[in-house]
């Protein structure tokens, strides 16, 4: 087929039989493909001349303006009969039908798969080909502003379900040759057009023919989300920590294929997905940078702080309280002790009551309405945890520990990331049940055994700190200005250099050092 449009699919559809020389035998095989289809439309058209056709589109899925304006009109209006030798499907295609992208076919598996993209295909009488055209269209959501990474400063735009839009989104932020997108498609049934993108001359070419040689050998009978993509494709799959970023923000992508990683779009879903990442990575903010470094520097360090209260402040409750009374002020101490005294129940099940409450009522919130889940999830969790101090259930302090946990795991801001914490802080609260601090620190450093050795594409989690390197310390527990910011981060292979001048202008100097008027 020329033009490379609709090649035949290796995983489904009809075998690539060839398409006959007559009209009346190659509409009924192509209504047997699409038997029982109600929305796959045929209209018999006949041209100015007598040259009879079907035009095959399914509803819905074409942009039927486009269609009508620059197909049919010009076939049915101005059509003339092709020289001798030449294609009646090539002549359409090449000289009269003013659709952008338009070719001619003599495979049946071609048309089942272009009308299955968004396309449509005009048959034609006495002529083994077909001409099939890319006139998708269709209801999609627009560009809109992010709902699930919400910012102060930055782009508003998010990405959207589909691909192309995403895909040219990217081209708006990198205006460059070098921004290479490879199409894949996967999944037998849903045949999901996987784009995967990466700055050439930066992204490490290793990285990337391993990304897509993953996704390639993805057997799988749909896709319809990124998830089922990032599962497939991660290095270790058993591990509670992500090994891919998912962001639905065209700048945060830009980004990151500006250090040289790769950005994986999927059809249908406005997350993308972007690798190798780091553990650093999950816990900075796009407003990290967009803001002055004094500032993000702050929040950084503010989020890091929070990590560990969501991650240890309920297990070092339990601990203190039931085996390290000692490590308490005295009147703290008595304190506590007279709260927990009508309690029956000891400090661990005290921590589990509100933690699993404290989870459900997120889930329901997320669950609801947006206006009633709100409500929900506020609300639910006041009374719950009056009414549990009141009856006598949980003490007012554990109350106190589960809000303070709560409000700080949303201060991490990647989702996977905030529930991989929420996750790990219920074996850290049964350890500290049973060895006290001591299970703590026994936890914490299986945690950091597991980070050492996980690994994303290859590059290891902890880049930075472990593998030690000096000229990523500007980006991981502060943020360095971006003069100071020279070297890409240091698993991008080539063209680490990001920036010429070290230095930012003194007083009134310029850039290039002259005085301003």
């Amino acid at each position: 087929m020329s033009n490379n449009i609709g090649e035949a699919s290796s995983n489904g559809g009809p075998e690539p039989t060839k398409l006959a020389f007559e009209l009346d035998r190659n509409v009924p095989a192509l209504k047997d493909v699409f038997a029982d289809c109600a929305d796959v439309n045929f209209r018999p058209v006949t041209a100015a001349n007598g040259t009879k056709a079907c035009l095959v589109y399914i509803a819905g899925l074409v942009d039927t303006k486009e269609l009508s304006d620059n197909a049919l009109r010009p076939f049915i209006e101005a059509f003339a009969a092709p020289e001798a030798g030449e294609s009646l499907a090539k002549r359409l295609s090449e000289s009269l039908i003013s659709v952008p992208s338009a070719a001619s076919t003599s495979l049946l598996s071609d048309v089942v798969h272009e009308l299955t993209e968004g396309g449509a295909a005009l048959l034609l009488d006495r002529c083994d080909e077909a001409v099939v055209l890319r006139v998708k269209g269709g209801m999609r959501r627009a560009v809109e502003q992010s709902t699930t990474e919400v910012n102060i400063r930055g782009p508003k735009e998010a990405f959207t379900e589909d691909v192309h839009t995403n895909a040219a989104l990217l081209r708006f932020k990198l205006k460059t040759p070098q921004l290479k997108i490879a199409a894949v498609t996967v999944g037998e049934q849903t045949q999901t057009t996987v784009y995967v993108s990466y700055l050439h001359g930066v992204a490490d070419p290793k990285v990337v023919h391993d990304v897509q040689e993953r996704i390639r050998a993805i057997r799988i009978d749909g896709v319809l989300d990124s998830g089922y993509i990032e599962e497939c494709i991660e290095d270790h799959p058993f591990s509670p920590f992500p090994q891919l970023q998912y962001t639905e923000r065209p700048d945060t992508a830009a980004a990151m294929l500006l250090e040289g990683r790769v950005v994986i779009l999927v059809d249908g879903t406005p997350s993308v997905l972007t690798g190798p990442i780091t553990f650093w990575q999950l816990m900075h903010s796009s407003e990290d940078y967009y803001e002055r470094y004094f500032i993000g520097n702050l929040l950084r360090w503010l989020r890091y702080a929070f990590l560990f209260l969501a991650l240890y402040l309920p297990a070092l409750y339990i601990a203190v309280t039931t085996f390290h009374q000692d490590m308490l002020p005295t009147s703290l101490m008595f304190s506590i002790a007279a709260s927990r005294e009508p309690i029956p129940f000891p400090a661990l099940f005290e921590a589990l009551i509100m933690e699993i409450a404290f989870e459900a009522l997120r889930e329901a919130g997320i669950r609801l309405p947006k206006i009633i889940g709100q409500a929900v999830s506020i609300l639910g969790a006041l009374v719950i945890g009056q009414a549990a101090v009141q009856a006598g259930i949980v003490s007012a302090p554990v109350v106190i520990v589960v809000s303070l946990t709560g409000i700080a795991s949303f201060t991490v801001p990647k989702f996977n990331f905030a529930i991989t914490v929420r996750m790990l802080r219920f074996p850290l609260m049964l350890l500290a049940s049973i060895f006290g601090v001591y299970g703590i620190v026994l936890g914490s450093v299986w945690i950091v055994i597991h980070l050492c050795g996980l690994t994303s594409f290859g590059v290891p989690y902890l880049t930075g700190l472990a593998p030690f390197r000096k000229s990523d310390q500007k980006d991981i527990f502060i943020r360095a200005p971006w003069w100071a910011m020279v070297l890409r981060p240091s698993f991008a292979s080539r063209n680490r250099r990001r920036m010429n001048n070290e230095k930012p202008p003194q007083g009134g100097e310029s850039r290039e050092g002259a005085t301003s008027p």
